[in-house]
């Protein structure tokens, strides 16, 4: 993966004094949730930069190896969400925490910060918002699954983190039992997890971008 992940960015109006990584699903890029950002309506005085990387492209053996961006490879789609390249996850993983990086050396506190993942990219941001060494704003799971849940070792510093995650009852991708197990092994690692479902596919409805622009405002 290259030094950091190419990405859409979206500037505020006046300067940032914020910033919410977006990580998108298999098989998207970043322009995925580009349309979603007039409708999150954050409060006056949170000038958000808005970031969306573009995952590379890789053959995924779920399609007959069939090369599309991805932030890792995924062999088949179990009930655990196991079946997957753990190693591309944690690279990506890393990617992110550059990209937060990058964002802290452009004058963001770490605690104005926000991961954002649906589907592949919330599986990520998982690993990187737990493992990450500075305190952040919050992680926002959308649609998606806690692949490394057994593995990760999160790091004190985010031993508090805010984490809302969202799910649709009607989501054929990836069962809404995903989301029950993500709640479950986030509340053995001690975190208190918020967590809101939907009458809905593997995708985002009006109801939920209200909700998620309540949580980013009360996070930010």
């Amino acid at each position: 993966m290259a030094d950091s992940l190419p990405a859409l960015v979206i500037e505020p109006e006046q300067a940032a004094n914020a910033s919410i990584i977006w990580l998108h699903g298999l098989g998207a890029d970043g322009h995925d949730f580009e349309s979603i950002v007039p409708h999150l309506a954050l409060k006056d005085g949170c000038n958000a930069r808005f970031i969306f990387p573009h995952a590379p492209s890789i053959p995924i053996s779920m399609n007959q190896g069939y090369v599309m961006p991805a932030w890792f490879d995924v062999q088949a789609l179990d009930g655990g969400g196991r079946n997957i390249n753990s190693q591309q996850l944690l690279v990506s993983s890393l990617a992110v925490h550059k990209l937060i990086d990058m964002e802290i050396e452009k004058g963001i506190n770490s605690e104005r910060i926000i991961l954002v993942g649906f589907s592949q990219g919330g599986a990520v941001n998982y690993q990187a918002g737990l493992t990450y060494d500075k305190p952040l704003a919050g992680l926002l799971s959308l649609s998606s699954f806690f692949p490394t849940a057994e593995e990760v070792i999160p790091h004190p510093a985010n031993q508090k983190l805010p984490i809302l995650v969202c799910h649709g009852t009607e989501d054929n991708v990836l069962d809404i039992t995903l989301a029950e197990k993500s709640l479950a092994a986030l509340k053995a690692l001690g975190y208190q997890p918020k967590y809101l479902t939907y009458p809905m596919a593997h995708s985002v409805c009006p109801q939920q971008i209200t909700d998620i622009s309540s949580w980013l405002n009360a996070q930010l």
